[in-house]
C-alpha cells in the first residue's frame, strides 16, 4: 500500500525551480503543507451503472478499492470486482480514518462499516433511540474524542432533532432537540441543514432555512446561522442573513459533497446560492470571520454564473470547485460541470488545466468527486464521448497530470480516501 508522503519546506522550494513536462494550470502558487499522518491508506472507486446517482436515484452502485490512480496503473474495471452497495448502503457517508458511517437503506440505526473483499463489513450497529433519522437526510460533524454528532429536521420537519454518538463503539451518548423555531413565515425546516465544528472556540455552527412545504424549490426564508455551545446543546445565537436563500447540498448534509471549510486562519466558507428576482439562481461563496456569529457582508468568493457543486480546501487560500456551467445543461447527467482553483484572496477563480487546456467537462453533478491524500488532489472527470478518468493536482506546485482511465461503461460518481484498517 501506498504511504502518506509529504515535502518538507527544503523539498518544495526545490521542486518549484523544476519546469514540468506534465500538465499545470495557470496558478502554481505553492501551499502549505498538509498535516502529517502515519497511516498507510488507498482510494475506493465509486461508479454507477445505467445514469449517475445521487439525489436518490436508485442506481445500481459498485465500490473497487485501488493502491493508487497515477497513470501506471492499469485501467480499473469492475468485471468480477468490487462491492454492490446499493442494496444495503447509501451513496451519501461520513468518513474518518479506515471506516464508512452512515444511516443504511435499513432506516433504523446508525452504522459503521468498510468495504473490502467484494462485500460490505458491519463493524458496528446502533439501533436508534429516540430520535430518528432518514436515509441520506441528515448533517452531521466530528467533535473532539471521535464522538460524531448528526442533525436533522425532524419526521414532520418542525423541529431539529440531535444524536451523539461515540464513533469507537457507535454507543449514543446523549440525544435532544434543539431550541429553535421554523422561522417566521414558513411551514417547515430545510430537511438537513449543514453542520459544522469551529474548534478554535468549541462552538457548533448550523445552517438552515425555512421552506413553505417539504420537497424541492420552496423556500421561504433566507440562510439562518446558529452557533451552538457543543457540551449543553445551548443556541447561543440565532442570526439569519440577508445575502443567500440556501445552502449547496442542504438536503443531504455535506453526505453526498462538501460545501464548507476552515482556512489556517479559522474563517469558516460556505458555499450556498440565491434565487434571484431574475429567476436565475447563483451561486456564493461567503465567509465567517474567526469567531464571528455572522457571514462577513463585504465577501463572497464565487461570483462566477453557473452552480457550485462542491468545494475543498487545498491550504495557502486556494480551494478546488466542481461547478456547473448552467448555458450547457443543469441536469445531473449534463456534460456542463467543470474544476476550477479558487483564489480566496482576490475572489477569482480559473479552469483547471491539463497539456494546455481546460480539463473536460464532466456529467454527473451529486457526490464528491474529488479527494486530497498526501500532497495531491485527485480529480475525477466523467466526459462525454470518452472514458472516465482521474486527473492528479499537486497541491503545493499546481502542475496537473492524467491518471488512470475507468473502464468504458461505468459512470464514475466519487472518490474516497480511507486508511486501511490495522
Amino acid at each position: 500500500m501506498k504511504r502518506l508522503k509529504f515535502l518538507f519546506s527544503m523539498v518544495m522550494v526545490a521542486i518549484l525551480a523544476i519546469s514540468f513536462n506534465a500538465c499545470s494550470d495557470d496558478d502554481p502558487t505553492p501551499t502549505p503543507e498538509p498535516t502529517p499522518g502515519t497511516e498507510d491508506y488507498h482510494f475506493d472507486i465509486w461508479i454507477a451503472l445505467d445514469k449517475h446517482g445521487g439525489m436518490g436515484r436508485d442506481v445500481k452502485t459498485l465500490v473497487r478499492s485501488v493502491e493508487s490512480l497515477d497513470a501506471t496503473q492499469p485501467q480499473i474495471d469492475f468485471v468480477g470486482e468490487g462491492t454492490e452497495v446499493n442494496s444495503k448502503l447509501t451513496l451519501e457517508n461520513i468518513i474518518k480514518g479506515a471506516y464508512y458511517y452512515q444511516v443504511p437503506v435499513a432506516g433504523d440505526r446508525f452504522g459503521k462499516y468498510t468495504l473490502s473483499d467484494n462485500k460490505i463489513n458491519t463493524v458496528q450497529e446502533q439501533k436508534f433511540g429516540t430520535n430518528t433519522y432518514l436515509p441520506r437526510k441528515y448533517t452531521h460533524t466530528w467533535l473532539p474524542d471521535n464522538n460524531l454528532m448528526i442533525m436533522a429536521a425532524n419526521g414532520d420537519a418542525d423541529k431539529i432533532i440531535w444524536t451523539k454518538l461515540n464513533a469507537s463503539d457507535m454507543t449514543i451518548l446523549k440525544e435532544g432537540t434543539l431550541n429553535i423555531q421554523v422561522p417566521e413565515g414558513s411551514a417547515v425546516f430545510t430537511t438537513s441543514g449543514i453542520l459544522t465544528y469551529r474548534e478554535k472556540d468549541n462552538k457548533l455552527i448550523y445552517f438552515y432555512y425555512g421552506k413553505s412545504k417539504k420537497g424541492l424549490n420552496s423556500t421561504e426564508s433566507k440562510v439562518y446561522t446558529a452557533v451552538i455551545d457543543p457540551s449543553t446543546m445551548n443556541v447561543e445565537s440565532n442570526i439569519q442573513t440577508s445575502l443567500v436563500d440556501e445552502m449547496v447540498g442542504s438536503a443531504y448534509g455535506e453526505l453526498l459533497q462538501k460545501c464548507t471549510f476552515f482556512d489556517e486562519s479559522g474563517n469558516l466558507y460556505l458555499a450556498c446560492l440565491s434565487n434571484d428576482e431574475d429567476g436565475v439562481e447563483r451561486s456564493h461563496l461567503l465567509r465567517i470571520k474567526a469567531g464571528e456569529k455572522d457571514f462577513d457582508p463585504s465577501y463572497d468568493g464565487f461570483t462566477n454564473d453557473g452552480k457550485l457543486v462542491s468545494i475543498e480546501y487545498l491550504g495557502n487560500n486556494k480551494a478546488l470547485a466542481y461547478a456547473r456551467e448552467d448555458q450547457l445543461g443543469t441536469g445531473i447527467d449534463s456534460y456542463s460541470h467543470y474544476y476550477a482553483i479558487i483564489d480566496l484572496s482576490s475572489k477569482s477563480s480559473s479552469r483547471i488545466k491539463c497539456d494546455g487546456k481546460d480539463l473536460p467537462y464532466s456529467g454527473g453533478r451529486f457526490s464528491q468527486r474529488t479527494a486530497i491524500a498526501g500532497d495531491k488532489a485527485y480529480i475525477g472527470v466523467n466526459p462525454e464521448g470518452s472514458n472516465p478518468c482521474i486527473y492528479i493536482y499537486d497541491i503545493a506546485t499546481g502542475a496537473v497530470e492524467k491518471g488512470v482511465e475507468i473502464a468504458e461503461g461505468y459512470y464514475f460518481e466519487q472518490i474516497r480516501v480511507l486508511e486501511n484498517e490495522k
